[in-house]
């Protein structure tokens, strides 16, 4: 049934993975992953049950050669199972936003990016994905326990790593040298992160399999700027266009420290791979961003 060789539905060529599951729609994988484990949790024991009471003695032996109906051998099968449909799922999700962003990244000429003027209409294109996705999730996954892991800085805020009172400087600087700085408390800021653990184990929940997807996503974007070289416009650009991405991802997935984690990263990587990392001043990202906020509405 997953191969897909009978399955006719076509789809939208430029956002195929390439592989023989392409003609598998992702929202019955993620229904077989959870079918398998109802048959572990619900069904395996019903029958155990159901056999167990069908004998005199209570039990389910009473072969010379052991059981028949080994219900610990038949759940473990079905849980490996739902494991590897769930992994197979994040997977082909993971896989269509890739090729999003690989266009997003490889079209444009970077050295010659002119100066942002709003944000990249890619970042809309991400977000109606995840929706996709989390609207998938809730039709067939249940809704796991609400734990938001927020960042906290050392006095005990939730803010990024923007808002550190180190960049508030009395002493007047260039913008190089206020650039320069930012950039090395980017910097210092990750090694006090490194602790942050970004790839838990996928849970059969919503909230754990949209986070999942959103990280392998934001992971697969950091790659993207390491290949690229940008002016100091395309740096910009990436700053306000992940910018712009903090409050939805946050809000969409359940890991606000990871996914706060991780899209510093990708600035972190596009400062590395710019020949004048100089990013837009507070005001100005405010302003862009405000303006992008009104348009959606």
């Amino acid at each position: 049934m997953l191969s897909g060789r009978n399955n006719s539905l076509s789809h939208d060529p430029n956002l195929t993975e390439g592989s023989h599951s392409d003609k598998v729609l992702p929202g019955l994988v993620l229904v077989l992953a959870q079918l398998s484990i109802f048959i572990e949790q619900t069904v395996i024991p019903r029958i155990t049950e159901e056999i167990a009471a069908s004998f005199s003695g209570g039990g389910v032996r009473g072969y010379e050669n052991g059981p028949a109906f080994v219900p610990g051998v038949i759940c473990r099968i079905f849980h490996s199972a739902g494991e590897k449909l769930l992994h197979h799922y994040n997977k082909m999700r993971t896989q269509r936003i890739s090729i999003l962003l690989r266009k997003r990244f490889t079209t444009p000429n970077w050295i010659k990016h002119k100066e942002p003027r709003e944000v990249h209409m890619f970042v809309d294109l991400f977000l109606q994905e995840l929706e996709v996705i989390g609207k998938e999730a809730k039709q067939i996954l249940p809704q796991g326990h609400l734990r938001k892991h927020r960042r906290s800085d050392s006095n005990g805020s939730t803010t990024s790593s923007r808002s550190n009172p180190l960049r508030d400087d009395k002493m007047s600087k260039s913008n190089t040298q206020r650039a320069r700085s930012q950039l090395l408390e980017t910097h210092l800021a990750k090694l006090f992160k490194q602790k942050v653990e970004i790839f838990t184990k996928v849970e059969f929940t919503q909230e754990s399999v949209v986070t999942t997807i959103v990280k392998l996503c934001l992971k697969s974007l950091q790659e993207f700027v390491r290949l690229q070289t940008f002016n100091r416009s395309g740096f910009q650009q990436i700053q306000l266009d992940i910018q712009f991405l903090r409050t939805p991802l946050k809000e969409t997935a359940e890991d606000e420290a990871a996914i706060d984690f991780l899209l510093d990263e990708v600035i972190v990587a596009a400062s590395e791979r710019c020949l004048d990392p100089i990013p837009l001043e507070p005001p100005i990202l405010d302003k862009l961003i405000q303006a992008k906020l009104a348009k959606s509405k």
